[in-house]
């Protein structure tokens, strides 16, 4: 007799996607926002890549921002970090309000042929994107803005044939890439490496990040 053949997903990485319904009127106001301060004053001065023109990254205060739309983004994602922390540890709801959570928070405005290189954030634990504008699609360049999330298992994809080529989810061996939605949020932990396809959109694509450590 042959038992039953029992699959797991061991060396996950979890992620998670959140939707804020009815953001119409919060993303306007984000995205009023944050071109009237795409300026020097508002510039990253210390850039960890290299800056480039069509790609605006703001300084990483963003939530020590005064304004009522930045503190409502603010609540929506850091709760959302939060529910994030309880779903995936072992960290209670009593462990978790006594923490603190410490953030970086920036905003991204790219125009045509903005991107931006593979990157983690290794001194944090959590990350997440938001999505202010997607900007629009581009027939022409199917990737144009998308997000890539790298597969975190160095040499996984070093031999492929028939019978590992089309491994499904979570198995599959290709990046995960996501085209983004208004009022989308992503959440993942800080190691993973991801970057942006360049965005061939007439218009703009507005994304705010955060990442958090807790202490």
């Amino acid at each position: 007799m042959v038992t039953p053949l029992t699959i797991q997903a061991l060396f996950a990485v979890p992620f998670g996607e959140l939707q804020l319904e009815d953001c119409s009127r919060l993303n306007r106001e984000l995205e009023a926002l944050f071109l009237s301060r795409e300026n020097d004053e508002h510039r990253n001065p210390t850039p960890s890549h290299a800056p480039q023109a069509e790609t605006f990254e703001s300084r990483f205060n963003l939530f020590r921002w005064p304004e009522p739309c930045v503190q409502e983004l603010r609540r929506f994602m850091l709760d959302a970090i939060g529910r994030m922390v309880l779903e995936t540890t072992a960290v209670t709801a009593e462990d978790l309000a006594r923490l603190k959570l410490h953030n970086h928070t920036w905003f991204h405005v790219s125009r045509y042929a903005g991107s931006f290189v593979a990157h983690n954030h290794p001194m944090a634990s959590w990350s997440a994107v938001y999505c202010v504008r997607p900007g629009e699609p581009s027939p022409r360049h199917p990737d144009s803005g998308l997000l890539r999330f790298q597969d975190t298992r160095p040499g996984a994809n070093g031999y492929l044939d028939a019978a590992n080529l089309t491994l499904r989810r979570p198995f599959a061996l290709r990046p995960h890439e996501l085209r983004l939605r208004e009022g989308q949020l992503v959440i993942f932990p800080s190691y993973v490496f991801h970057d942006v396809a360049p965005f061939y959109g007439r218009d703009t694509r507005i994304t705010v990040a955060t990442n958090c450590w807790f202490g």
